[in-house]
Protein backbone atom coordinates (compact mmCIF):
# COMPACT_ATOMS: atom_id res chain seq x y z
CA UNK A 1 0.00 0.00 0.00
CA UNK A 2 1.24 3.63 -0.92
CA UNK A 3 2.21 5.64 2.58
CA UNK A 4 -0.53 7.65 4.02
CA UNK A 5 -0.61 10.36 6.86
CA UNK A 6 -3.07 10.76 9.57
CA UNK A 7 -3.62 14.52 11.71
CA UNK A 8 -3.47 13.60 15.51
CA UNK A 9 -4.95 16.76 16.97
CA UNK A 10 -4.49 18.98 20.27
CA UNK A 11 -6.85 19.22 22.79
CA UNK A 12 -7.52 22.35 25.26
CA UNK A 13 -9.20 21.65 28.86
CA UNK A 14 -11.90 23.99 29.03
CA UNK A 15 -12.16 23.90 32.62
CA UNK A 16 -10.44 21.19 34.74
CA UNK A 17 -12.08 20.04 38.28
CA UNK A 18 -10.33 17.36 40.70
CA UNK A 19 -13.18 15.97 42.47
CA UNK A 20 -11.11 13.40 44.29
CA UNK A 21 -8.12 11.23 44.85
CA UNK A 22 -8.69 7.59 43.89
CA UNK A 23 -7.68 4.21 45.69
CA UNK A 24 -5.42 3.44 42.55
CA UNK A 25 -3.11 7.05 43.24
CA UNK A 26 -5.09 8.88 40.16
CA UNK A 27 -7.60 11.52 40.20
CA UNK A 28 -11.08 11.94 39.67
CA UNK A 29 -11.69 14.74 37.61
CA UNK A 30 -14.80 16.95 35.50
CA UNK A 31 -13.60 18.42 32.29
CA UNK A 32 -14.39 19.62 28.56
CA UNK A 33 -12.07 18.29 26.16
CA UNK A 34 -12.18 20.33 23.21
CA UNK A 35 -10.55 19.59 20.33
CA UNK A 36 -8.83 21.87 17.74
CA UNK A 37 -7.96 22.02 14.19
CA UNK A 38 -4.30 21.63 14.78
CA UNK A 39 -1.66 18.53 15.37
CA UNK A 40 0.76 16.02 14.70
CA UNK A 41 1.04 14.63 11.07
CA UNK A 42 2.25 10.71 11.40
CA UNK A 43 2.91 8.90 8.26
CA UNK A 44 2.48 5.50 7.77
CA UNK A 45 3.93 3.17 5.43
CA UNK A 46 3.22 -0.70 6.12
CA UNK A 47 6.06 -3.21 6.12
CA UNK A 48 5.21 -7.08 5.42
CA UNK A 49 8.14 -8.47 7.72
CA UNK A 50 6.37 -7.52 10.75
CA UNK A 51 9.19 -5.01 12.23
CA UNK A 52 8.08 -1.47 13.52
CA UNK A 53 9.90 1.18 12.72
CA UNK A 54 10.25 5.27 14.03
CA UNK A 55 11.65 6.35 10.78
CA UNK A 56 11.90 9.93 11.62
CA UNK A 57 10.47 12.50 14.34
CA UNK A 58 10.48 12.50 17.87
CA UNK A 59 14.56 12.11 17.75
CA UNK A 60 14.83 13.12 21.33
CA UNK A 61 12.60 10.92 22.70
CA UNK A 62 14.15 7.30 23.29
CA UNK A 63 12.15 4.85 22.06
CA UNK A 64 11.18 2.76 24.73
CA UNK A 65 9.47 5.61 26.08
CA UNK A 66 8.14 7.28 22.63
CA UNK A 67 3.76 6.53 22.68
CA UNK A 68 4.26 6.00 18.85
CA UNK A 69 5.99 2.91 19.03
CA UNK A 70 4.17 1.41 22.51
CA UNK A 71 0.62 1.70 20.91
CA UNK A 72 2.02 -0.17 17.45
CA UNK A 73 3.70 -2.28 19.79
CA UNK A 74 0.64 -3.20 22.15
CA UNK A 75 -1.68 -3.48 18.92
CA UNK A 76 0.99 -5.76 17.44
CA UNK A 77 0.51 -8.17 20.63
CA UNK A 78 -3.11 -7.64 21.12
CA UNK A 79 -4.11 -8.86 17.62
CA UNK A 80 -1.51 -11.10 16.93
CA UNK A 81 -0.65 -9.69 13.60
CA UNK A 82 2.15 -11.02 10.96
CA UNK A 83 2.02 -6.82 9.59
CA UNK A 84 4.42 -4.47 10.47
CA UNK A 85 4.91 -0.82 10.06
CA UNK A 86 7.30 2.35 8.96
CA UNK A 87 6.20 5.41 11.11
CA UNK A 88 7.70 9.37 10.82
CA UNK A 89 5.89 11.89 12.62
CA UNK A 90 5.90 15.62 11.78
CA UNK A 91 5.77 17.19 15.37
CA UNK A 92 3.91 20.55 15.71
CA UNK A 93 1.90 20.17 18.96
CA UNK A 94 4.56 21.35 22.25
CA UNK A 95 5.35 18.23 24.11
CA UNK A 96 4.29 18.58 28.08
CA UNK A 97 1.51 21.95 27.26
CA UNK A 98 -1.06 19.88 28.53
CA UNK A 99 -2.59 19.73 24.72
CA UNK A 100 -2.65 16.07 24.81
CA UNK A 101 0.20 15.93 21.81
CA UNK A 102 1.22 12.31 23.29
CA UNK A 103 -1.86 10.83 24.07
CA UNK A 104 -3.28 12.23 20.41
CA UNK A 105 -0.27 10.55 18.80
CA UNK A 106 -1.11 6.69 21.06
CA UNK A 107 -4.44 7.30 19.70
CA UNK A 108 -4.24 8.51 16.09
CA UNK A 109 -1.93 5.12 15.56
CA UNK A 110 -4.31 2.73 17.09
CA UNK A 111 -7.03 4.00 15.13
CA UNK A 112 -5.02 4.03 11.68
CA UNK A 113 -3.21 0.77 12.39
CA UNK A 114 -6.50 -1.03 13.53
CA UNK A 115 -7.12 0.22 9.43
CA UNK A 116 -4.44 -0.70 7.77
CA UNK A 117 -3.34 -3.85 9.22
CA UNK A 118 -7.19 -4.72 8.04
CA UNK A 119 -8.08 -6.01 12.42
CA UNK A 120 -11.38 -5.01 12.16
CA UNK A 121 -11.31 -4.49 15.86
CA UNK A 122 -14.62 -2.47 17.71
CA UNK A 123 -13.59 0.99 18.63
CA UNK A 124 -14.62 -0.31 22.34
CA UNK A 125 -11.79 -2.87 22.07
CA UNK A 126 -9.76 -0.13 20.80
CA UNK A 127 -10.74 2.26 23.41
CA UNK A 128 -9.77 -0.04 26.47
CA UNK A 129 -5.93 -0.65 24.71
CA UNK A 130 -5.86 2.77 24.82
CA UNK A 131 -6.63 3.06 28.72
CA UNK A 132 -3.51 1.12 29.66
CA UNK A 133 -1.56 4.17 27.31
CA UNK A 134 -2.86 7.38 29.06
CA UNK A 135 -5.36 9.00 30.37
CA UNK A 136 -6.32 11.55 27.93
CA UNK A 137 -5.79 8.47 25.20
CA UNK A 138 -9.49 7.77 25.39
CA UNK A 139 -10.89 10.84 24.37
CA UNK A 140 -9.19 10.38 21.01
CA UNK A 141 -10.22 7.27 20.80
CA UNK A 142 -13.61 8.28 20.92
CA UNK A 143 -13.22 11.69 18.54
CA UNK A 144 -15.16 13.95 19.84
CA UNK A 145 -15.09 17.12 22.23
CA UNK A 146 -16.50 15.88 25.09
CA UNK A 147 -17.50 16.45 28.99
CA UNK A 148 -15.43 14.04 30.59
CA UNK A 149 -15.69 12.62 34.02
CA UNK A 150 -14.11 9.80 35.99
CA UNK A 151 -10.21 9.86 35.14
CA UNK A 152 -10.98 11.44 31.91
CA UNK A 153 -12.67 8.32 30.27
CA UNK A 154 -16.31 8.60 31.13
CA UNK A 155 -17.33 10.65 28.17
CA UNK A 156 -20.31 12.26 26.39
CA UNK A 157 -19.70 14.23 23.25
CA UNK A 158 -20.92 18.23 22.96
CA UNK A 159 -21.11 20.42 19.89
CA UNK A 160 -19.30 23.38 21.41
CA UNK A 161 -18.89 27.02 19.92
CA UNK A 162 -16.66 27.04 16.89
CA UNK A 163 -13.99 29.68 18.57
CA UNK A 164 -11.20 30.35 17.14
CA UNK A 165 -8.19 29.98 19.79
CA UNK A 166 -4.72 31.79 20.27
CA UNK A 167 -2.78 29.16 22.58
CA UNK A 168 0.56 29.90 24.04
CA UNK A 169 3.32 27.94 25.22
CA UNK A 170 5.79 29.44 27.60
CA UNK A 171 8.42 26.47 26.08
CA UNK A 172 8.94 24.77 29.37
CA UNK A 173 7.86 21.73 31.04
CA UNK A 174 6.22 20.41 33.78
CA UNK A 175 5.08 17.07 34.85
CA UNK A 176 2.16 15.81 35.55
CA UNK A 177 2.81 13.53 39.12
CA UNK A 178 5.21 16.72 39.76
CA UNK A 179 1.43 18.91 39.90
CA UNK A 180 -0.77 16.36 41.44
CA UNK A 181 1.50 16.12 44.39
CA UNK A 182 2.35 20.03 44.85
CA UNK A 183 0.68 21.34 48.00
CA UNK A 184 -0.98 24.09 46.05
CA UNK A 185 -3.44 21.68 44.34
CA UNK A 186 -6.88 22.34 44.58
CA UNK A 187 -9.55 20.44 44.25
CA UNK A 188 -13.51 21.26 43.58
CA UNK A 189 -15.37 18.04 45.62
CA UNK A 190 -19.00 19.35 44.22
CA UNK A 191 -19.29 17.55 41.36
CA UNK A 192 -21.28 19.31 38.41
CA UNK A 193 -23.29 18.26 35.87
CA UNK A 194 -23.31 19.06 32.27
CA UNK A 195 -26.33 21.31 31.67
CA UNK A 196 -24.63 23.37 34.33
CA UNK A 197 -21.56 24.33 32.50
CA UNK A 198 -23.24 27.14 30.33
CA UNK A 199 -24.46 28.73 34.04
CA UNK A 200 -20.62 27.64 35.35
CA UNK A 201 -18.77 30.99 36.89
CA UNK A 202 -16.39 29.21 37.96
CA UNK A 203 -14.59 27.72 35.20
CA UNK A 204 -11.15 27.83 36.76
CA UNK A 205 -8.40 24.91 37.20
CA UNK A 206 -7.73 23.30 40.02
CA UNK A 207 -4.06 22.98 38.55
CA UNK A 208 -3.33 26.17 38.03
CA UNK A 209 -1.93 27.41 41.07
CA UNK A 210 0.45 24.63 41.79
CA UNK A 211 1.56 25.55 38.00
CA UNK A 212 2.17 28.88 38.58
CA UNK A 213 4.23 28.05 42.17
CA UNK A 214 6.82 25.71 39.58
CA UNK A 215 6.30 28.28 36.61
CA UNK A 216 5.85 32.13 36.95
CA UNK A 217 5.43 32.65 33.41
CA UNK A 218 2.59 31.05 33.20
CA UNK A 219 0.76 34.21 35.35
CA UNK A 220 2.67 36.30 32.57
CA UNK A 221 1.25 34.32 29.46
CA UNK A 222 -2.49 34.06 31.25
CA UNK A 223 -2.09 38.43 31.85
CA UNK A 224 -1.10 38.68 28.39
CA UNK A 225 -3.83 36.86 26.62
CA UNK A 226 -6.13 38.84 28.96
CA UNK A 227 -4.81 41.90 27.60
CA UNK A 228 -5.05 41.24 24.06
CA UNK A 229 -7.98 42.51 22.03
CA UNK A 230 -11.72 41.55 20.95
CA UNK A 231 -10.74 38.09 22.95
CA UNK A 232 -13.93 36.30 25.18
CA UNK A 233 -14.15 35.58 28.64
CA UNK A 234 -10.57 34.80 30.45
CA UNK A 235 -7.47 33.60 29.38
CA UNK A 236 -7.01 29.99 31.24
CA UNK A 237 -4.35 26.96 31.33
CA UNK A 238 -5.03 23.42 29.60
CA UNK A 239 -4.39 20.29 31.21
CA UNK A 240 -1.69 20.44 34.41
CA UNK A 241 -0.02 23.36 32.04
CA UNK A 242 2.13 24.83 31.00
CA UNK A 243 0.11 25.85 28.00
CA UNK A 244 -2.28 29.12 27.80
CA UNK A 245 -4.89 29.88 25.99
CA UNK A 246 -8.02 32.17 25.29
CA UNK A 247 -10.61 32.49 22.76
CA UNK A 248 -11.94 34.93 20.27
CA UNK A 249 -15.20 34.74 17.81
CA UNK A 250 -12.75 35.99 14.91
CA UNK A 251 -9.82 34.84 13.56
CA UNK A 252 -7.88 37.77 12.32
CA UNK A 253 -8.07 39.08 15.60
CA UNK A 254 -6.65 35.75 17.12
CA UNK A 255 -3.48 36.05 14.57
CA UNK A 256 -3.29 39.85 15.31
CA UNK A 257 -3.14 38.95 19.10
CA UNK A 258 -0.37 36.11 18.07
CA UNK A 259 1.62 38.77 16.07
CA UNK A 260 1.91 40.51 18.88
CA UNK A 261 2.98 37.72 21.40
CA UNK A 262 6.71 38.29 23.19
CA UNK A 263 9.55 36.15 21.12
CA UNK A 264 10.13 33.99 24.07
CA UNK A 265 7.00 32.14 23.53
CA UNK A 266 5.40 29.99 20.79
CA UNK A 267 1.98 30.32 19.98
CA UNK A 268 -0.51 29.02 16.97
CA UNK A 269 -4.07 29.95 16.30
CA UNK A 270 -6.20 27.13 16.01
CA UNK A 271 -10.47 26.61 15.73
CA UNK A 272 -12.53 24.62 17.51
CA UNK A 273 -13.69 21.06 16.10
CA UNK A 274 -16.18 18.63 17.23
CA UNK A 275 -14.71 15.47 15.75
CA UNK A 276 -11.38 14.30 15.78
CA UNK A 277 -10.26 13.77 12.14
CA UNK A 278 -8.43 11.03 12.60
CA UNK A 279 -12.03 9.47 12.34
CA UNK A 280 -12.93 10.55 8.17
CA UNK A 281 -10.61 8.18 6.47
CA UNK A 282 -10.95 10.69 3.84
CA UNK A 283 -8.26 13.29 5.81
CA UNK A 284 -5.37 10.29 4.87
CA UNK A 285 -3.21 11.84 2.17
CA UNK A 286 -1.94 9.09 -0.28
Amino acid sequence: MPEVTYLAPAKINLFLHITSKRPDGYHNLQTIFQLLDYGDEITFRLRSDGEINRVYGNESIPPEQDLLLQSANILKRHSGTAAGIDMGINKKIPTGGGLGGGSSNAATVLIALNKIWNLKLPENEIFKIGQTLGADVPVFINGYSAWAEGTGDILTPMNLPRHFYLVVSINKKISTKEIFSHKALTMSPVQRKIPDFSLLSNLHNDCLDAAIDLENDIKEALSYLDSTKCHLGNAKMTGSGCCVFVAFERKKDAVIAKEELPSQWFGFVAQAIDKSPSHNWDVAKR
